[in-house]
């Protein structure tokens, strides 16, 4: 592997780009300063590609030629493999992995691929002993990400490297693991203080990937001011990343799996793009060759110079 160069991979679930309805999207009233300094002013709304000295940021396909919405499983397999899954499938499919997508995910991800090529990878978000223990009594299916890393042969990381500052929490702060969890020891951090961490925790790997779910659940539930505010929570994190992140060195990744809380009109996935954002060197050139979302692990080989698999 190409000696310095790195990858993180920040993903958002359930994030799109809207239409330019303030009662429906929640990006138009969120105060979003960092992505706004960034790309522009009404980034969220474009439909062409935005390129800046900084980043490119890209309207990405998550439906991949199939009908209905976008799912989970699908389309965070697609992503880690740069295989059109749901075409694979002959649907979209989740949340959880099915047997045939397990299958695809066996066969080898970006994980895989790193480990194989001599470098470092990891799931940097972390998971509560309980977790571990409904997946060994069977209670509970690990979904694409985890499956994914497990698969590559990596440890999911746990409350000690929460403690430790090797991995940073879902919801970032680490306050959910002292108010739900039980882990009363878990430091806390500000909104920016989990940004920087995960650039720095990103330097320790060629290639990290932080899974942020609870969008996809902002999106589920919750009003059109609290999708918002939890939109402003995200630019906060961005922030402290944005500040902290080596331009020079580290390709930074933000994408989705597929839309949801940019229409709050409603509850359920939709077909709308979703944001691909890119930092770092060659960004532009990068941003050339994302359409959808087989393009993220194509981009990702093309920086890291890693082979292009067989099953691609």
């Amino acid at each position: 592997m190409q000696n310095g160069r790195y990858v993180h991979l920040f993903f958002l679930d359930g994030v799109g780009l809207g239409g330019d309805d303030p009662a429906v999207n929640p990006f138009i009233t969120a105060n979003l300063p960092r992505l706004t300094g960034l790309l522009g002013e009404g980034w969220y709304l474009t439909r062409q590609s935005l390129i800046t000295e900084r980043a490119s940021l890209v309207p990405t396909d998550a439906n991949l030629g199939m009908p209905l919405k976008p799912q989970s499983a699908t389309g965070q397999a697609t992503i880690l493999t740069g295989r059109n899954v749901p075409e694979l499938m002959g649907e979209h499919y989740g949340p959880k992995p099915n047997p045939a997508v397990q299958a695809v995910i066996a066969e080898g991800t970006l994980f895989q691929e790193v480990v194989d090529a001599g470098g470092k990878a990891a799931l940097i978000t972390p998971y509560p002993q309980g977790y571990f223990d409904a997946v060994a009594r069977g209670k509970r299916l690990l979904s694409a990400v985890p499956l994914a890393a497990t698969e590559a042969g990596l440890a999911l990381m746990t409350a000690d490297d929460l403690r430790n500052g090797r991995a940073v929490s879902p919801g970032f702060t680490g306050q959910g693991w002292r108010e739900h969890l039980g882990y009363t020891d878990i430091p806390l951090l500000s909104l920016a203080e989990a940004g920087r961490q995960i650039a720095q925790v990103a330097r320790s790997y060629q290639f990290s990937f932080f899974e942020h779910w609870p969008s996809d659940r902002a999106g589920h539930r919750g009003t059109l001011a609290e999708a918002a505010a939890h939109l402003e929570m995200i630019d906060a994190v961005l922030g402290g990343l944005l500040d902290t992140w080596d331009d020079q060195n580290g390709l930074f990744i933000l994408t989705s799996d597929h839309g949801n809380i940019e229409e709050k009109d409603q509850r359920q996935h939709t077909r709308n793009p979703v944001p691909t954002l890119l930092i770092g060197p060659g960004h532009a050139e990068l941003a050339a060759h994302i359409h959808n979302l087989t393009d993220i692990a194509k981009i990702t080989r093309t920086f890291l110079q890693l082979p292009t698999p067989d099953f691609v």
